[in-house]
Order: C-alpha cells, then structure tokens, then sequence
C-alpha cells in the first residue's frame, strides 16, 4: 500500500474494473407476536427482525452490505460490487 495514495492505490484504474451484479432475494414473514423478520438466504445469518414490514427488510438490508463489506475487507469479494436487492415472491 502506498501510504502517500491511501489504501486503494494498488487497485486498478476504474475502467478497468469488472463490476459483479449481485442480487439477493429477500424472504420476510410476520411471527405470531406481530413482529417482521426478513432474511437474505443466500448469505448465512443474514436474519433481522423489525416492528414493521419495511424495518426488517432495510435491518437485513444493512446487516447483508455489513456481511459483504467484511468479506471485502477478507479478501473473499471482488473489490466492486453492484448489488440490488429485491423481495423475494412469497
């Protein structure tokens, strides 16, 4: 890493980088004492539960880009993302 640049530095120049289009179903259903949990099943413990509908996706929402962010910082991810996300048909 070139301290001068910053941590980025040694990645290559932005036309050059292939984006990898990822898009994660969201599945979400209300439980029995009225609260919602959403769940990105295809990224293991991606799970939140929230009081309304809309909160538990935008908590699974955030936890996923939490879980995808740490596998950018291990090296287990390409270095740029383009990531949707979409409810999943129930």
């Amino acid at each position: 890493m070139d301290a001068a640049r910053g941590p980025c530095a040694d990645l290559a120049a932005p036309d050059s980088v292939s984006l990898m289009g990822l898009n994660f179903a969201i599945e979400i259903e209300q439980e029995d004492d009225g609260r919602w949990i959403a769940e990105v099943p295809d990224l293991p413990g991606v799970l939140a539960y929230g009081a309304t509908e809309r909160a538990a996706i935008a908590a699974a929402e955030a936890l996923a880009l939490r879980v995808l962010a740490d596998r950018l910082d291990q090296g287990e991810a390409d270095a740029a993302l383009s990531i949707t996300f979409t409810l999943a048909a129930a």
